[in-house]
């Protein structure tokens, strides 16, 4: 019964990350690809890119199946479609993929170093990948982040055990020092390099 409770908190949280990411992709309006986001010289559009691409990279980890075909931290800046279709395969890929591992995987694969997590820690990274650019996406476009203590708390809780590595690799910046009183969605966001009041312009 804990398990099954386990699997169903992993999946939950994947799912609404994955929601939190679609929706702020569905929610840029047509001038908004350009703008800049909190993601230091990246575009809207560059974000969408390399989140999309790191979601499929999610998934052929713990497939074997084919990653993405352009390198998701140097994204183009350049749509050659529709956003949706971009993205919705890259979601739909890595959804399939966590329903497929096992109940009684201890150890899954994973895309970051050093390649394989405990199931939770691994899940954590894709949703915490999906998560926070999402909050990018929307905060760019001058909409609420769509982050809430729920999602973020069990993001923070695990997320020290990748993203320090990360830093190392330049794909988080430093983390900034937390301030009293704010909730975990201003936490995480702080210990991802990220001011939680950032706005367009600023």
């Amino acid at each position: 019964m804990a398990e099954t409770a386990a699997r169903t908190d992993l999946t939950a949280l994947v799912t609404a990350a994955h929601t939190a990411l679609r929706d702020a992709v569905a929610g840029v309006p047509a001038d908004g690809w350009d703008l800049p986001t909190p993601c230091a010289g990246w575009t809207v559009t560059q974000v969408l890119q390399h989140a999309a691409g790191d979601q499929l990279a999610f998934a052929a980890a713990l497939t074997g199946g084919p990653g993405p075909a352009d390198d998701p931290f140097s994204p183009s800046g350049r749509l050659g479609g529709e956003p949706a279709a971009l993205l919705e395969p890259a979601l739909d890929a890595a959804a399939a993929a966590w329903a497929g591992v096992p109940d009684d995987a201890e150890q899954v694969p994973s895309p970051i170093p050093p390649h394989a997590f405990p199931r939770h820690v691994a899940a954590v990274a894709c949703a915490l990948d999906a998560a926070v650019h999402a909050w990018d996406i929307a905060v760019a476009t001058g909409r609420p982040g769509p982050l809430t203590s729920e999602t973020a708390a069990p993001l923070l809780g695990a997320a020290g055990a990748f993203i320090e590595p990360l830093r190392g690799y330049g794909a988080y910046a430093p983390a900034l020092p937390p301030e009293r009183g704010e909730d975990a969605v201003a936490a995480l966001l702080r210990y991802l390099g990220r001011d939680p009041r950032w706005t367009p312009g600023a």
